[in-house]
């Protein structure tokens, strides 16, 4: 979203501006949640998608790094006031892991064009939540034993509705947003 312009420092700087203010999204959409029994429901699986496909696949996975890295430090950037390693080894860990996953493979094929057709995002961003999905489910049913049945029932049905919106908005709003930039650029 922000041209590149020549010079390796203007570069450095680009992208830790960009970093910044990716993982400050991510803290804020980690505070906009709805408490469920071992995973809240936020709104950080729309902004990853969407530092994905803006990002691309190297500044959006190393995004999610650096978020997870904020996280580990303990600052409270995870759902709920907390920050910490917990979060990390918890029952949201799969998930918080698949973020980094998730912001790569759509980067990836958001740089391959699929973030100027709003369907063939909608689908980038499909596959990305369903990274996320088998990371949090296979951490769920394994990591911490819950088994698939009930890794299923609490960490993966009641996300799906909610994912589909999601990737509706943001295959709407990446696009729009690339309109308004080119305009002024």
């Amino acid at each position: 979203m922000w041209p590149a312009r020549p010079g390796e420092a203007v570069g450095h700087l680009r992208a830790f501006v960009l970093v910044t203010l990716g993982s400050a999204l991510m803290a804020l959409s980690a505070k906009v949640n709805l408490p469920l029994p071992y995973v809240p429901m936020t709104l950080q699986t729309l902004v990853v998608l969407t530092i994905g496909a803006t990002y691309g696949w190297r500044l959006g996975s190393a995004t999610m790094i650096a978020y997870l890295a904020e996280g580990a430090m303990g600052l409270p950037v995870f759902a709920g006031p907390v920050g910490g390693i917990a979060p990390l080894v918890g029952p949201t860990a799969g998930y918080l892991h698949g973020f980094v996953a998730a912001a790569f493979i759509t980067g990836w094929l958001a740089e391959r064009g699929w973030d100027r057709n709003v369907v063939l995002l909608f689908a980038a961003m499909a596959v990305g939540h369903v990274v996320i999905f088998i990371a949090g489910f296979g951490w769920l049913a394994y990591g911490i034993g819950l088994g698939g049945t009930k890794a299923w029932v609490v960490g993966v049905a009641p996300f799906i509705a909610a994912s589909i919106i999601k990737n509706a908005l943001g295959a709407a709003l990446v696009p729009a947003a690339r309109r308004i930039v080119d305009r002024r650029g």
